[in-house]
């Protein structure tokens, strides 16, 4: 018989009752190092008291009027975002997939407005993820995504990550955009290099493309810079973001130039929740954690000591953990044993982890993460790979 809530999860039969900070207590009373922050969305861990704060003080005002009214909270964290990103307006979403299915709106929409309607085919590179939607599946691909929801929608091209020669062989007359993740994170942890990104730039202005990132996962703050593709001194023209941006509160936005939105006109996109009161507020309060001083410098530093500690576990171990790859906190080990074999270990052992391709164990701890929780991190991971040796 057929569960009430539809059985599309591979759940593990564990559930929590609290959470503080890096940790999570769960209904049996054991208590484990999140590591996993929700796929990379608790980005300020657990209960966070500022986030706290700004939820109830919104929930005992208005919780929702839909977008036929003004909402301050939005004007005024869009007028931040604007302020520190390339960005010259925005749409806000639920979740990375809208963010991302407004991106390809947008794409289609200025290419049809700029005079070049034949224009819509997108090109994304293999091992992405983009979302769970039909069209978000399509620029996805990939048989575990599109098996059975055939046919798939039309108008995406894929690539080889990080081989800008692929990336051009696959420009044709009706190409419009480029969308990548500057950090492939189901992909397993991938990051782009600074000149593969700066080379993505140079296509889309030589072929006049749209060039689009997916900060869905690698944004707000993960990488040790607001955004991912900061680090490579270059600017899409359109960005999607999602999941640290609520810090837990589902909350997404699609932002972009100018010239870029020009075809995003009254009418031609909406969304009944995108943008509510309460998703603004606990936006802005994300934001002014993120953006006060030292946050990003804090999380680069840590992201380091992170990284360091796992490079000596692999070193010690390399028959178990062949690999640590990544940028800032948002890290994977590559294994040489089964990656979901060991995470289950790590789960046992105290510490929550997510799996990603390439044999790939992802670690994503909250932002605030500190030093003496790294620490017993890492003595977690040890004690794992010393007992699959033994």
């Amino acid at each position: 018989m057929i569960s009430p809530v539809m059985p599309t999860y591979a759940r593990v039969d564990l559930a929590f009752e609290r959470g503080d900070g890096a940790y999570l207590y769960a209904t049996d009373g054991r208590r484990f190092l999140d590591f996993c922050s929700g796929i990379a969305v608790t980005c300020l861990g657990h209960n966070h008291p500022h986030l706290q704060q700004a939820l109830i003080e919104q929930a005992q005002k208005v919780w929702h009027v839909s977008n036929l009214w003004r909402i301050p909270q939005g004007e005024r964290l869009a007028e931040r975002l604007v302020a520190r990103t390339f960005a010259d307006t925005m749409f806000f979403t639920n979740s990375g997939a809208e963010a991302n299915e407004c991106a390809i709106k947008l794409v289609r929409k200025y290419h049809d407005e700029t005079g070049n309607p034949g224009r819509f085919r997108i090109i994304t590179a293999e091992a992405a993820f983009h979302g769970r939607t039909m069209t978000t599946i399509a620029a996805t691909g990939g048989y575990k995504y599109t098996k059975g929801f055939e046919p798939i929608p039309e108008g995406f091209d894929h690539v080889a990550f990080a081989n800008t020669n692929e990336m051009r062989a696959a420009i044709r007359d009706d190409t419009a955009a480029i969308l990548v993740e500057p950090v492939q994170g189901e992909g397993g942890i991938r990051p782009a290099t600074v000149e593969y990104l700066r080379e993505l730039r140079a296509i889309c202005d030589e072929f006049g493309l749209l060039l689009v990132f997916d900060e869905v996962q690698c944004g707000i703050g993960r990488t040790g810079k607001l955004f991912a593709h900061e680090w490579a001194g270059i600017t899409p023209d359109v960005m999607t973001i999602a999941k640290g941006i609520g810090g837990g509160f589902p909350m997404g936005a699609c932002l972009a130039t100018e010239k870029a939105a020009v075809g995003l006109t009254a009418g031609t996109h909406g969304s009944t929740f995108g943008g509510n009161p309460l998703a603004m507020a606990v936006g802005n309060a994300v934001l002014d954690v993120v953006l006060s001083d030292g946050f990003l410098e804090r999380v680069e530093r840590m992201g380091g000591v992170l990284r360091n500690r796992l490079a000596d576990v692999v070193a010690k171990y390399p028959k178990v953990v062949a690999e640590v790859r990544g940028a800032g906190l948002m890290l994977g080990l590559r294994c040489e044993v089964p990656g979901g074999d060991f995470g289950t270990k790590l789960r046992e052992n105290g510490l929550l982890t997510v799996g990603a391709g390439e044999n790939v164990v992802r670690l994503l701890p909250p932002l605030i993460i500190g030093e003496g929780e790294i620490d017993e991190a890492v003595a977690i991971v040890e004690k794992t790979c010393r007992e699959w040796t033994h």
